[in-house]
């Protein structure tokens, strides 16, 4: 009996040791800015091993007793380190592909579970090296830029990208292009305005992760973060573009606890590997994120709802006010943070003004009023537009008029000139009315 255990158990180990065997039936490659990613499309889940060479630089991945259905000659290598990838049999039975490189990278790589849109996954990542850090030289330069007025900083999410298309639409019309173009035109408007700076999360057709691109947003110490999407619901007559913020107690409605759901979802579909967001102290983190959380859930209703009136002048609106829910990507602590919905894309007729240039410009435009009403009404202290809204170069103050006062008198009180106080004010005559905000230049 002993011998007959001991049997199917290095038998058992044996099938443990060798791995599974899987077909490779396809491979697609992304750009991104600080790493290009190799999706590896599998019949089953494998296992793996991946080491470096050097002189020359090489990546090596060995996949035990798996066959490529496919043929790498036909992926694009322009722009990134793999100058060439091959592949062959290994001792006759396993796979060996390797990558020839022109350059040192980290490799990274993991294994991606079934879902929704693709089966087993094996990710390999070649992240840049780090460059050493240049030095930096303290002079007066420094101390200028403290008193310089600074732009506000506008950080903007074109949805989904790379290996995520998002949702798709009629004749095949993918999310993640829609709303990438979309952004770029944003990005283009925010660049014209002065006073304003804008930051992509994404500039090219490659994957971030949820986490990451709030991260990318407080990193570049945006004031506004604002997510671009074009999704799709179960009903291809759902119609209608939203605006929505945080809710720190659930979806406003079951359309937002269908579509957080479905966007809080994308790592899966991206993947992140084997990432993990917990800690020890989880429910001390979520009470200490939810209180810093208070002030820019405010700012970012208020933004919401200033976007959202101008989107209603392009695009049939879903619903008439500021929706929220519980996504991941708008869960930055301290920048406001807001997702727009252009549209459905799964609704034929907006899937087909959403692929027009024309209709995304109009979007982007709405967007770009909506974020610049806000900012002049409410602009961050030490920028170019609090400088502005104060009087620029020729500053003022306010004044409210009051039973008793005439122009002469609050002229004379603050030492200006009628005929300027007049001009500030642009009247025609001296008449004032209690309750009247007057502009008082100063010198």
């Amino acid at each position: 009996m002993k011998n007959w255990i001991t049997f199917w158990v290095v038998v058992l180990l044996g099938f443990s040791i060798q791995g599974h065997a899987a077909n490779i039936n396809n491979v697609r490659l992304w750009l991104a800015p600080d790493h290009t990613r190799l999706v590896f499309d599998l019949s089953g889940p494998v296992d793996h091993k991946l080491f470096t060479l050097s002189n020359p630089q090489r990546i090596v991945l060995d996949i035990p007793k798996s066959t490529m259905k496919t043929s790498l000659s036909s992926l694009d290598l322009k722009g990134s380190p793999v100058t060439r990838i091959r592949s062959g049999k290994r001792q006759g039975k396993d796979l060996r592909i390797v990558l020839d490189l022109n350059a040192k990278t980290q490799p990274r790589s993991f294994e991606l579970k079934p879902n929704a849109k693709y089966g087993h996954r094996l990710v390999v990542d070649l992240v840049k090296a780090n460059k050493p850090k240049a030095k930096t030289v303290e002079d007066t330069a420094t101390a200028k830029n403290l008193n310089q007025k600074r732009d506000i900083v506008i950080a903007i999410d074109a949805g989904h990208g790379g290996d995520d298309p998002g949702a798709i639409g009629p004749g095949g019309l993918r999310e993640k292009r829609v709303v990438l173009a979309i952004a770029k035109e944003l990005e283009r408007l925010l660049n014209k305005e002065r006073g304003f700076k804008p930051v992509m999360t994404r500039g090219g057709d490659y994957y971030v992760s949820l986490r990451k691109r709030t991260q990318s947003a407080r990193k570049k110490e945006a004031d506004l973060f604002v997510s671009i999407h074009a999704d799709a619901f179960k009903d291809p007559r759902a119609k209608g573009a939203s605006v929505w913020s945080l809710s720190q107690r659930g979806a406003s409605s079951e359309m937002g606890r269908w579509l957080a759901g479905r966007e809080n979802n994308t790592d899966l579909i991206g993947g992140v590997g084997t990432l993990s967001l917990d800690d020890k102290n989880k429910v001390l983190a979520e009470v200490l994120l939810d209180m810093s959380m208070t002030a820019s859930l405010k700012d970012s209703r208020e933004i919401g709802s200033y976007v959202l009136k101008n989107m209603g002048t392009v695009a049939r609106l879903h619903k008439s006010t500021v929706q929220h829910a519980r996504f991941v990507v708008l869960k930055s602590p301290d920048v406001p943070s807001i997702l727009v919905e252009t549209g459905f894309i799964s609704n034929p007729r907006e899937a087909k003004l959403l692929k027009t240039r024309s209709y995304q410009l109009k979007i982007a435009k709405a967007v770009f009023k909506g974020i610049k009403e806000h900012f002049y009404r409410k602009p961050p202290a030490m920028t170019y537009v609090a400088w502005k809204q104060k009087g620029g170069d020729n500053p003022v103050s306010r004044y409210k008029v009051v039973s008793g006062d005439t122009l002469s008198v609050i002229a004379q009180r603050n030492g200006v000139s009628l005929g300027r106080l007049r001009k500030a004010n642009k009247l025609k005559s001296d008449v004032i009315r209690i309750g009247q905000v007057l502009q008082i230049p100063t010198s």
